[in-house]
């Protein structure tokens, strides 16, 4: 059985919003309970990730509208497959590693940064993305919610795009603190998935 446009789309707004409650999820476990697995999250993310990337894929191939920001999903979920699989395989091999032998905190250094670098890059992408079909849903002249949310996702997708830029470029010790940028990546994610859901039968 093959899936129609408007059904992949809403497919994958389902898959954007749950990749984006599950971060969020991840980050207070790391901040008030460090001791939990949290691997289990990690791992849902990587095939949250994967699934996104052949959908967003599918949308682009049958969009008559959006392909900007059905490329910009899809090339944001394998730089995030590449993240996660940076994390999962070696942070802690690494991490083991310089606890060890203190020469290999540069390598540490390294590996995190490169997987920051492609973190931000994602988020620069939902960014796009978000302005994308936030813009096109205030074209179309909707009004009521679906106006607030198109506005809401322009702005809050200039700002995820304009930080994370900043902390790609200026690296992880930048002036822009990576809370901003992570967050306002989350919440771009977030109000991109509305859009989806909402702008998915005109694809």
């Amino acid at each position: 059985m093959e899936l129609t446009q408007s059904r992949t789309v809403q497919l994958l707004a389902v898959l954007l919003f749950l990749a984006a409650v599950l971060q969020p999820i991840y980050t207070v476990l790391y901040l008030h309970a460090p001791e939990a697995n949290r691997q289990i999250i990690w791992s849902l993310e990587a095939l949250i990730f994967v699934l996104m990337a052949a959908v967003a894929g599918s949308a682009l191939v049958g969009a008559k509208r959006f392909t900007l920001g059905f490329s910009a999903i899809a090339f944001a979920a394998v730089l995030n497959v590449i993240q996660v699989g940076v994390g999962l395989t070696q942070f802690g091999a690494v991490g083991e590693a310089a606890k060890l032998n203190g020469d290999l905190a540069g390598i540490r250094s390294a590996v995190v940064g490169f997987s920051f670098f492609g973190y931000n890059a994602a988020k620069i992408l939902l960014g796009l993305a978000a302005v994308v079909f936030g813009m096109g849903m205030i074209g179309e002249g909707k009004t009521g919610l679906g106006k607030i949310i198109g506005l809401a996702a322009v702005a809050v997708g200039a700002v995820a795009f304009a930080t994370n830029a900043c902390v790609m470029m200026l690296g992880i010790q930048g002036f822009m603190p990576r809370p901003i940028a992570g967050g306002s990546g989350v919440m771009a994610a977030l109000l991109l998935a509305l859009c989806l859901f909402r702008v998915g039968r005109d694809t």
